[in-house]
């Protein structure tokens, strides 16, 4: 260890030994769990700071899950350029971290003269990108693809790169990858401050410990470091004007989504996109990696930070859209619906009045804030579609930037340091009947099912709490158990009784997924 640290000091320059990090990475979602495997490879002190008990907890557990093949954007741009490289490297991506990935392709459909000019510049515009595959289908071509569609539709885009994939899956498995190549993960706990100093900065931190006898437990520290990438997510503005003015602020909008059952999973062999004659909100339906039919965003109206809860309006919004879209996909299938947040950055202004206001335009490109006289503090601000996309290509971005303005090397860690692989966590429903009896001879557990919906067992869900989950909605996320029909009304008391015993505390402590969500009333 001794010799590492030696290395460390002479790899990072003079006075490297006055730091506790070299970089402080702000925000657990998928774009700073990405950004810290991706700092992870090279020989420097890296650390993960997340307000919240786990990983993935924010935007990155609710949106539409698509890996766009990159017509959407701007050609020369760098969203663009980073989308089409993203797409074609997402395979491999998810090879490394041992993440599901259906490249089911796309088709974006009109259904008049308007949305087909939409359509065409659409194809113009990715072939001009390199998008490959793109292709303008006909009414025949189309429902030859996909038969459940409104019979009137005109016309389709194909882009057969187009993928899905399950957002904190991906999240949570770039996760491991950095904390198992060296990245110090700093849960439950929150920036409160951070100082300028001559070299480097001061970053004030808040540890949180919740209990239900003990109301709130915290502590504070200081840790000094070299660089911050800053990746918090709805919250990256707040950080970024602890340090500078405002510039850019974050105005939430939220959005709902549809989860029909598995039954009506294969209604579609596509991801289908739809965009209305008069140019309003359309609708997105996800055939999703677990069998599942995905369809939203609903239209958007303006939210809150926090706010993840649904609204009748929306919901409205989408039975009407999917009645235009899929006229014989039975609404009553729906499983589920949830809320989303979607990050809109615009630039500020001062009102005069002492306070700031949003400009009138929106900003449509990924804002990455790098102050000239302070390069060593980079900013992600509302990075949205297609932000799972470009999560890896932003991360090596943003990395890379960081190193040359600390003047660090770019020496990468041998292959016997770094290893850029995470296997992929036990998946009993996916394995044959001999796959399957292997695994119940050496551990019984995996052999006794819990949830019944998604057939996982109880050794895929000890699993996942040895794994970092420790509420019932952190094992959902990594093992699916609650996901299926019932929604864990069958197994969430069992998930409870085994996250009581792995994580030996007693079941009312248990939450269903983070700060005040207790599953018993204590009396």
């Amino acid at each position: 260890m001794a010799a590492m640290m030696s290395e460390i000091r002479d790899r990072c320059g003079r006075g490297s030994e006055m730091f506790d990090y070299d970089v402080c990475v702000i925000g657990g979602g998928i774009l700073g769990c990405m950004a810290a495997r991706e700092l992870a490879r090279f020989r420097i002190r890296v650390a993960l700071v997340e307000k919240r008990e786990d990983v993935c907890t924010g935007i990155s557990k609710a949106n539409t899950a698509v890996v766009y093949a990159g017509y959407d954007n701007r050609p020369g741009t760098l969203k663009q350029q980073m989308c089409v490289q993203g797409n074609a490297e997402f395979g491999e991506l998810c090879r490394q971290l041992g993440v599901r990935l259906k490249r089911c392709g796309s088709l974006m459909v009109s259904f008049g003269d308007k949305g087909t000019e939409t359509l065409e510049r659409k194809l113009r515009q990715g072939q001009t990108s390199g998008v490959p595959g793109l292709r303008l289908l006909g009414r025949e071509q189309v429902l030859e693809l996909e038969p459940n569609l409104n019979p009137a539709v005109k016309k389709g885009l194909y882009a057969p790169t187009t993928a899905t994939v399950n957002p904190w899956e991906l999240g949570i498995a770039a996760f491991e990858n950095a904390k198992a190549n060296g990245c110090e993960v700093l849960l439950l706990t929150q920036v409160t401050a951070i100082r300028r100093l001559e070299e480097g900065f001061l970053v004030e931190l808040l540890s949180k410990r919740k209990t239900r006898e003990v109301l709130s437990e915290s502590n504070t520290r200081q840790i000094r470091v070299r660089g911050i990438l800053n990746c918090a997510g709805l919250y990256a503005d707040q950080i970024y004007e602890l340090v500078f003015p405002p510039k850019v602020r974050i105005f939430p909008q939220q959005a709902d989504y549809f989860v029909f059952d598995e039954c009506w999973g294969g209604f579609l062999n596509h991801i289908v996109f739809y965009e209305p004659e008069d140019g309003g909100k359309g609708l997105t339906l996800v055939p999703t990696v677990d069998g599942n039919l995905l369809a939203g965003p609903s239209g958007q109206k303006d939210g809150s930070r926090t706010g993840f809860e649904t609204s009748r309006e929306g919901l409205d919004f989408l039975r009407a859209m999917c009645r235009t879209v899929v006229p014989g996909l039975p609404l009553e299938s729906v499983i589920r619906n949830f809320g989303s947040i979607r990050p809109n950055p615009y630039e500020v202004e001062p009102d005069g009045a002492g306070g700031w206001r949003k400009k009138e335009k929106g900003i449509h490109s990924f804002v990455i804030e790098q102050e000239k006289d302070c390069p060593s503090m980079i900013s992600l601000i509302g990075i949205k579609t297609p932000g799972i996309t470009c999560s890896a290509k932003l991360a090596q971005y943003a990395a890379g930037k960081l190193l040359e303005a600390l003047d660090i090397p770019a020496g990468k860690k041998s292959g016997t340091v770094f290893c850029p692989e995470r296997p992929a966590p036990v998946r009993i429903r996916e394995m044959s009947a001999g796959e399957y009896q292997k695994y119940v001879e050496q551990n019984p557990a995996y052999g006794k099912i819990v949830c019944r919906c998604r057939m996982v067992t109880e050794g895929e869900i000890r699993d996942a709490i040895r794994r970092g989950a420790v509420t019932v909605d952190g094992v959902k996320r990594r093992c699916g158990a609650g996901m299926g029909r019932c929604q864990g009304g069958w197994c969430r008391q069992q998930v409870t009784e085994l996250l009581s015993a792995e994580l030996g505390v007693p079941p009312e402590q248990i939450q269903k997924d983070g700060p005040g969500s207790y599953l018993y009333n204590v009396c």
